[in-house]
């Protein structure tokens, strides 16, 4: 399952090192964050609860950039 969530981001760099810590999060298969579109697409393991994986993904971006909001 693919979903797209808004998200404030500051910076591109930001947004890459968003991007790495989400695709390292448990039941993310995969993820990409636009900094122009602040956006970003996440695709879910099978099995796995998208809104509880969000909840781990946010507290993994917060680590890199702790003013970062996902909209979820």
């Amino acid at each position: 399952m693919k979903q797209t969530y808004k998200i404030e981001v500051d910076c591109a760099n930001c947004a890459n090192l968003m991007e790495d810590a989400a695709r390292k999060t448990a039941g993310v298969q995969s993820a990409t964050v636009n900094f122009m579109t602040q956006k970003m697409i996440v695709e879910f393991n099978d099995g796995h609860e998208p809104k509880e994986v969000m909840k781990h993904v946010l507290d993994a971006c917060k680590k890199v950039e702790p003013d970062c909001e996902i909209f979820l």
